[in-house]
């Protein structure tokens, strides 16, 4: 009774945390009037981030109508904006853009204030497969757990195997598989396994 308890909280836990989506940017210097969120910001965490390509990103400038926009991030990983042409956007965070912007607006703009949000963070693919009710390629908008990922995914079919699940991923450049069991982790009896930014997670 108290594992089947267990399993309930944590299943109606994971699935309110699909609906939720806090929202960070990265912000040099104070910007009277212009908030840390903007509508259609995605859940990212400024500190951690790591800005990819076909991301998209608003570029705040305080007082520059021109030189604020919204940008994508291209597959060679750079951004264009007025001024400063192409700068390496890809493999930053949005606090590290922000200061490499900020550094560059200095030969133009006294005392630039700059934030940088990512709106669309289309680089954060992660590939399920198998015996889910949604298989495919899945942008998340930050690191999951794999209970949560399951319900984004609307959840397992009839006949998943849910004590094996596979998960693959890289990590310095090798690969690295381990397995799952969904039930002991809804159970208690294991910790729930991140998924990150590529994986793959197989259910059979």
């Amino acid at each position: 009774m108290k594992k089947a308890l267990t399993r309930f909280l944590l299943i109606a836990f994971a699935l309110s945390l699909a609906g939720a989506s806090p929202c960070f940017s990265a912000q040099a210097g104070n910007a009277p009037g212009h908030g840390n969120q903007a509508q259609g910001e995605v859940a990212t965490d400024s500190d951690r981030y790591i800005i990819g390509a076909e991301d998209v990103l608003h570029i705040y400038v305080w007082r520059e109508e021109t030189l604020t926009k919204t940008v994508p991030v291209r597959i060679d990983g750079k951004i264009s904006l007025p001024l400063v042409d192409d700068v390496q956007a890809a493999g930053l965070t949005p606090l590290q853009l922000k200061n490499r912007l900020a550094d560059l607006l200095k030969g133009f703009v006294d005392n630039p204030t700059v934030t940088v949000t990512v709106m669309e963070a289309n680089s954060f693919k992660v590939y399920v497969s198998g015996e889910v009710k949604q298989p495919g390629i899945h942008r998340i908008r930050s690191e999951v757990t794999l209970v949560k990922l399951i319900s984004l995914v609307g959840g397992f079919t009839e006949w998943a195997n849910k004590r094996k699940i596979l998960i693959i991923s890289r990590e310095n450049g090798k690969e690295k598989r381990v397995t799952a069991n969904y039930n002991r982790i809804i159970d208690g009896d294991e910790p729930d396994v991140v998924i990150r930014r590529g994986d793959v997670v197989v259910v059979k």
